[in-house]
């Protein structure tokens, strides 16, 4: 146990100030009440208003961490992890033998300071304001099991800095080391914090289409030529689904979604340019796509697609899914007819729109289910929640369900068996 006193205080009042490269690490809520309980107690001469100063700052401290959840040291391992600075970024695209000696130091140092900062006992604090606040017992503790490391740095942090370089190759730093899910929207890229759980284990059916994306996005995790790709069929067939449960299933590896609604596909460029020097994989994901004659959004789509001077980063792909085989709509107005007004070699323009779809290099169709596919995913999902009913009952139940709601489909099994699923618990409560 550290001896209680104001020259350990005024220790970790130091160390905090001399981070050359982690000082973002104490900048949120928690970091901020910290520091500020650090300044309350070093300063403190034992007076009536000094102590109302330590106890606020204790308190403020207390309700920062119980907000997040966590322990101390597990938050403050969570910010070191997603810190995004000269260092980290490095990390991301060099080699521990080619990262500059002075990083490697200055990175070194700071570890160092953040294991002291992470062996810090909450119990040690509460001690300290209950001794310069003349307290007859100690403040309440914020104290709970910490979790593992999800990296290994060895006793001494600073020696494990090579494992750290790994472990920010492969799980970056910054928006991209926090979130796995993003969606661009007024200009800014907004991370999803509790992204769509759904995994590709929980889809049945549809297994061509299921295996050639997967290997699709194999490729774009291996650093090859990945095809941007077009998922389109009937609805409810589970097309997008598909596409959230690879976030699910290669996350840690690396993989990052960026959904973008049709309206803002005019800054679609811009957001595939910002991804370019990215170390991370990232599929832009546009869901329910179709476009009006004269939509500006077609043309930016198209340029993303197509590339133009500036070669097509291999990070980036793009995942959509629609409805319809031919994605611009087609009127018979916009056949040619033979008038004066008529756009010569009207032809062309017309191919220009149904062709539109081929510019993606792989589309994948999703067809209407049939009975025997419907009652298959019913029943994949049916034993996935562990529902006790007869095959005899479920199929008829199922049967009637498709009926009397939205048809035979991927998206009507999951309404059935949820429904089914809650009805059963509810009726075994009574």
């Amino acid at each position: 146990m550290k001896e209680f006193g104001a020259a350990t205080i005024a220790q970790y009042r130091q160390q905090t100030a001399s981070l050359l490269l982690y000082q973002a690490v104490l900048n949120d809520t928690v970091g901020q009440t910290f520091l500020s309980l650090l300044e309350a107690l070093s300063t403190s001469k034992g007076l009536t208003n000094e102590r109302a100063q330590c106890l606020t700052a204790y308190g403020k401290w207390f309700q920062a961490l119980a907000n997040t959840g966590k322990s101390w040291g597990d938050h403050l391992v969570e910010r070191m992890l997603i810190a995004d600075n000269a260092f980290t970024q490095a990390a991301q695209r060099l080699t521990m033998a080619k990262l500059p000696v002075p990083l490697i130091a200055a990175a070194r140092h700071d570890l160092n300071i953040l294991q002291n900062l992470y062996g810090l006992s909450p119990s040690y604090v509460s001690q300290c304001v209950q001794t310069a606040c003349q307290l007859p017992q100690a403040p309440v503790v914020w104290s709970l099991m910490p979790e593992p490391l999800p990296v290994d740095l060895s006793p001494d942090w600073s020696a494990g800095i090579d494992n750290l370089v790994t472990y920010y190759q492969h799980q970056g730093t910054g928006k991209f080391g926090q979130f796995r899910g993003f969606r661009w929207q007024q200009g800014q890229l907004l991370g999803i914090t509790e992204p769509d759980p759904i995994r590709l284990e929980d889809l049945a059916a549809y297994d061509g289409p299921k295996d050639a994306l997967v290997k699709n996005t194999e490729f774009l995790l291996a650093g090859f030529n990945a095809l941007n790709v077009l998922l389109y069929g009937s609805r409810g067939a589970g097309k997008s689904s598909l596409v959230k449960a690879l976030l699910t299933e290669y996350g840690d590896r690396g993989l990052r979604l960026i959904e973008v609604a049709k309206a803002d596909l005019y800054d679609l460029p811009t957001i595939v340019e910002s991804l370019r020097p990215q170390p991370q994989k990232f599929i832009i994901f546009v869901d329910d796509l179709s476009f009006e004659e004269d939509d500006d959004a077609f043309k930016a789509l198209k340029v993303v697609l197509e590339g133009g001077l500036t070669r097509r980063p291999q990070n980036v792909v793009v995942y959509a899914t629609s409805n319809r085989r031919h994605l611009v709509r087609e009127f018979f107005a916009d056949r040619p007819r033979p008038r004066d007004a008529d756009e010569l070699k009207s032809w062309d323009t017309v191919q220009e729109k149904l062709s539109f779809s081929d510019r993606f290099g792989l589309t994948l169709t999703f067809e209407a289910a049939d009975q025997p596919m419907y009652l298959d995913i019913v029943h994949h999902l049916a034993k996935q929640v562990g529902l006790d009913l007869s095959l005899e009952d479920l199929d008829y139940r199922a049967r009637q369900w498709a009926t009397r709601h939205n048809g035979r489909s991927g998206r009507s099994a999951r309404q059935f068996i949820d429904f089914l699923s809650a009805e059963l618990a509810l009726d075994t409560e009574k």
